[in-house]
């Protein structure tokens, strides 16, 4: 792996898990030195964080991790509804059928009572989105998708723990993944629409009450 790529995932790492927290400065000497690269793989890296927008150049010689808050939150889900709801049309179209079938049965077999710690919930998480992305097979589309999932990690990390909305989470994949499986594209954006519309709510209500995780 490249000194330059290395040192991106390893910010990228430690912003999404809040390790970097919003306004903190990403000096080139010290992270350099703390991440073991010179300094112009560094500049690739924080290059790229600046163009993903998960750092902002305050002046020339000043880099600090991006704020987010109630508005930026908005506009992450403006965006994420246009992009998910025609994703789930056009899985609906395309898919393999059986592929969401079966994560449709995955999520309907999760028991969240039966683990603190809900891990496989979040592992169909991550194979819905991957099974979407193959779906839709426009790598435009995806790879706009990728970009907005890239903060919605730091989002989520700011909401504080909600056992009841993660159950509801399920059975909203649930509906959206035997949607598609059923080729019913309407049902599936609609679902899609309905699961942000919750999870948006969800994560400002978190915000606004001051309890969310840094």
């Amino acid at each position: 792996m490249r000194a330059s790529d290395r040192a991106y995932r390893t910010l990228l790492d430690e912003i999404q898990s809040g390790a970097l927290a919003p306004g903190a400065v990403l000096g080139e000497v010290e992270q350099s030195t703390r991440l073991g690269v010179s300094r112009t793989p560094l500049r690739e890296a924080i290059g790229r964080l600046a163009a993903d927008g998960l750092v902002v150049q305050q002046s020339p010689r000043v880099t600090v991790v991006s704020e987010i808050d109630a508005d930026d939150i908005r506009e992450l889900f403006e965006v994420r509804r246009a992009l998910e709801e025609t994703a789930a049309r056009l899985a609906a179209q395309r898919a393999d059928a059986a592929t969401f079938a079966a994560l449709a049965e995955g999520f309907a077999a999760v028991r969240l009572e039966e683990s603190a710690v809900p891990d496989a919930y979040w592992g169909l998480f991550a194979r819905f989105d991957a099974a979407l992305d193959d779906a839709v097979a426009n790598d435009y589309l995806t790879g706009a998708m990728r970009t907005i999932r890239t903060h919605l990690v730091r989002v989520r990390r700011m909401a504080r723990e909600n056992p009841e909305r993660l159950a509801a989470a399920v059975a909203e994949h649930k509906l959206i993944a035997g949607a598609i499986a059923a080729g019913d594209a309407e049902l599936a954006a609609h679902a899609t629409h309905l699961h942000l519309h919750n999870a948006l709510e969800s994560i400002l209500a978190s915000v606004a009450s001051g309890q969310g995780a840094a």
